[in-house]
């Protein structure tokens, strides 16, 4: 017996691809698709979605209000109206999602929010209807649009119980014999025991240094001031005080503080790694 082999020299035929037009249309259907999947999701973990509100007669309004996906469109519409002033009868709603693509109108107030499918994110567009509305016009945001109350400066200068009569009432002086409840000699007896060039140290910080001045100064109150000079910057002024010159040393080391604050000793200057441990 003889064995015929047939020898073809055709190309091998390419197998046709079937499932390439359904991997397009899985790959078009597949946005909706997560979209209903991550509703449900939600739905079934979180039983409400945060949207973003936006209004069609007002741009500044934006909140982002927190709705139960079981609550009605009417109910929401309930809810919108305490916030934007739009009636539940003149408003109409649209659901957007995070591209700006509108989902549906939700024109059916018996439904409830989840039939929409809204996702945390999307944008809840409040349409309002009534072309008399508070809200028509930028009434409850353009403030130039309101009338506002006038008076002339004359008569203004005519009423009583305002503000510039209480200013013109008010004396520019304190009353006779009231000019200071301090007498000149305030502390000049514990003064007595400190004298220019003593080291001290001066309360509150346990602040060190060197007295500068022993006196009445006349820029400040009545009654004795020390002058001090501090080791380090802890004080107000390099010994000028309101254009006076009391004493000179480096800015922000002076300071002019009442008699009882100085303590007079060996005070010498603090080191500062005296704190540090060995």
């Amino acid at each position: 017996m003889f064995k015929a082999t047939v020898i073809c020299d055709c190309p091998p035929r390419k197998k046709k691809n079937s499932n390439s037009s359904t991997v397009k249309i899985s790959l078009l259907l597949f946005p909706a698709i997560f979209r209903i999947m991550a509703s449900r999701l939600q739905i079934e973990g979180d039983e409400s979605v945060l949207l973003r509100v936006t209004h069609s007669n007002m741009k500044t309004f934006s909140p982002e209000i927190r709705f139960s996906l079981q609550t009605t469109v009417e109910a929401m519409k309930e809810k919108l109206w305490k916030k934007c002033g739009t009636s539940v009868n003149s408003m109409s709603l649209e659901l957007y999602d995070e591209t700006g693509a509108k989902i549906s109108v939700l024109s059916d107030n018996a439904r409830p929010l989840g039939f929409y499918s809204p996702l945390d994110g999307f944008r809840l567009h409040v349409i309002d209807l009534d072309p008399l509305s508070v809200t028509s016009g930028g009434w409850l945001e353009d403030t130039s649009l309101v009338e506002k109350y006038t008076i002339s400066d004359e008569a203004y200068g005519k009423l009583g119980g305002t503000f510039r009569k209480f200013k013109e009432t008010m004396p520019l002086k304190k009353p006779p014999g009231q000019e200071s409840k301090i007498s000149d000699n305030y502390m000049e007896d514990l003064c007595a025991n400190i004298k220019i060039g003593d080291r001290c140290e001066v309360e509150p910080g346990e602040r060190r240094g060197t007295v500068k001045f022993v006196g009445q100064a006349e820029t400040l109150a009545p009654g004795f001031w020390v002058g001090v000079q501090f080791d380090e910057p802890a004080g107000k002024h390099d010994g000028m005080v309101k254009g006076k010159r009391y004493f000179d040393c480096p800015p922000l080391h002076g300071a002019m503080v009442r008699p009882d604050k100085v303590e007079i000793g060996d005070y010498p200057e603090k080191d500062p790694f005296e704190d540090e441990e060995i």
